[in-house]
């Protein structure tokens, strides 16, 4: 068994330096993610935790080569509720109303027999997409085993 640690997301060169405040500040706002500035490869990279009593993190450093994701590349953001998915989707969508740089792509709920997956994406000045969701079971279709947390 194991669980997710981190994933380093590579930007063009003058991204940090250009909006490291705003990458800070909508992350941080919308998903509650705590920041650091962290040096690394000869640089100040930004340190996107999810959880500063957990090792889960997104690294934001800046490459010449970087990440390209013109398609559905995307990390996944599982949620407990149809609420919580709907009530940040409607903030991204007031974000996006006063600036445009923030991405959404809304789905129909994907029914496969007894399971239903509330979903949407979002991108903010990162080269990935984030997928918003909640996995919703009808009664009886419940997985044998699942993620709990204390």
């Amino acid at each position: 068994m194991f669980r997710f640690n981190h994933m380093e997301l590579t930007v063009p060169k003058g991204t940090l330096d250009a909006s490291r405040e705003e990458i800070r500040r909508f992350y941080g706002e919308v998903f509650g993610f705590d920041s650091l500035d962290v040096p690394i490869l000869k640089q100040t990279g930004l340190l996107l935790r999810t959880d500063p009593e957990t090792s889960q993190f997104i690294l934001v450093t800046e490459q010449r080569n970087h990440l390209h994701c013109p398609g559905f590349d995307h990390l996944g953001f599982l949620f407990d509720t149809r609420a919580e998915v709907d009530a940040l989707l409607e903030e991204c969508k007031k974000r996006q109303e006063r600036d445009p740089r923030v991405e959404i792509k809304e789905y129909d709920d994907l029914v496969t027999g007894g399971t239903t997956v509330r979903a949407f994406y979002v991108r903010f000045l990162l080269p990935i997409w984030f997928d918003v969701q909640c996995i919703e079971h009808a009664p009886g279709s419940e997985p044998e085993r699942a993620w709990r947390f204390a």
